[in-house]
């Protein structure tokens, strides 16, 4: 074999065993790379409108199982009057009505037929709709009906990893071969326990052995509707884990989303700068009608104003922080204003009250002191304050 042809063959094993591994990969890891994050309730939602709930078949199936049993159960005596009359109304006129030219002996079968069926079927639907409704509650969901040609193609690939190589179809052939265990052991017993009344039928009237057999069968399928409920509980918390897995994110999904319901974090940082600027632009005005401006002096300033015609107490007309408190202290010297420092309440009234808003009762001492000692210096009247 040439060097030539040995390095193809060596070439073809490698794709090959990279093609396994990928395999491997795909069908085999617990969840999607990268896909670790939760759902958030904006993803719940959108795949519930999409009709993508957790829901488990299994309830719906005991319901659909049980309740008609029990209407059939409670509803018995009615049907085989029913079925007794339609018997003898054939019987009765089975050498009278000509069957090939006469719609009646149709017309007759269906009005029993659905005086039998119908109360069955309609409780059955019923039950269906009460086992969805009960999981997932009432949603309407077109996007769930609406023909999608992408779902005819066939994938073998992703169906051979769901029905065979995956976590769901080991739960599925579990709860399978569970169910055939406890239902075939539940019936044994029972059977079990009526073996000698069965073997003695052949001794009794028809009538009797029927209704025998009959509640022996009604009971059994009774109970095995009350197993699939049973094990419908933990059929519903895996699918829900399933789904809730399913729906999982990656962390730049999430941002994205993120971004998406409350906005840029970029954008919004340049909206709240903006606004703090116009904040500060419209309360840096307000600085030169103040009375007093107290200070940290250097990382705090608060401007006070006092008239008092018009206020309860002295207002708050501008605070700041570092650079604009250097900022109110400039425009306070710019105009006039005193400046005094005062550590405590300089740092008390920027903690504690808004800009427009009063002091609070407990620094009414303090600051009217403040403003008698500026109102002395600058000679403006006492009975002003």
């Amino acid at each position: 074999m040439s060097d030539t042809l040995l390095k193809e063959r060596f070439l073809r094993n490698d794709e090959y065993d990279l093609l396994l591994r990928s395999m491997d990969l795909q069908w085999f890891a617990a969840e999607d790379e990268g896909r670790t994050e939760d759902p958030t309730e904006q993803k719940k939602k959108k795949a519930r409108e999409e009709g993508k709930v957790a829901k488990t078949q299994e309830l719906t199936a005991s319901l659909v199982m049980l309740f008609p049993l029990v209407a059939i159960g409670v509803l018995s005596g009615y049907m085989i009057n029913q079925l007794a009359q339609m018997i003898n109304f054939f019987l009765k006129n089975s050498t009278v009505i000509d069957v090939a030219g006469s719609g009646l002996p149709w017309r007759a079968f269906l009005g029993y037929f659905l005086k039998l069926t119908l109360p069955i079927w309609g409780i059955a639907y019923v039950s269906a709709f009460l086992g969805n409704v009960v999981q997932v509650g009432f949603k309407f969901t077109p996007k769930a009906i609406k023909p999608d040609f992408k779902k005819i193609k066939p994938d073998i690939i992703n169906w051979a990893k769901k029905s065979l190589f995956s976590l769901e179809a080991l739960f599925n052939f579990t709860k399978s071969i569970l169910k055939i265990i406890i239902i075939g052991v539940v019936s044994y017993l029972d059977v079990r326990k009526n073996g000698p009344q069965l073997a003695n039928l052949t001794n009794i009237p028809l009538g009797e052995s029927f209704s025998f057999v009959a509640g022996i069968a009604f009971g059994l399928a009774v109970k095995a509707a009350l197993i699939l409920m049973a094990l419908s509980l933990p059929d519903y918390l895996f699918q829900r884990k399933q789904h809730l897995d399913s729906l999982k994110m990656t962390k730049h999904e999430v941002k994205e989303e993120h971004k998406q319901m409350e906005g840029d974090p970029l954008i919004k940082s340049r909206l709240r700068q903006r606004m703090q600027e116009i904040l500060t632009s419209n309360m840096i005005q307000n600085v030169p009608q103040a009375d007093v401006v107290v200070t940290n002096p250097t990382h705090f300033a608060v401007a006070l104003e006092w008239n008092n015609e018009t206020m309860i107490a002295p207002t708050v007309t501008a605070k700041g922080q570092d650079h604009i408190a250097f900022r109110i202290r400039d425009v306070a010297k710019e105009n006039d204003v005193p400046v005094i420092e005062n550590k405590p309440l300089a740092r008390g009234l920027y903690a504690a009250v808004e800009i427009g808003e009063m002091i609070p009762e407990e620094y009414w001492d303090i600051v009217s002191r403040v403003l008698a000692e500026v109102y002395r210096i600058s000679g403006k009247m006492a009975g002003e304050m």
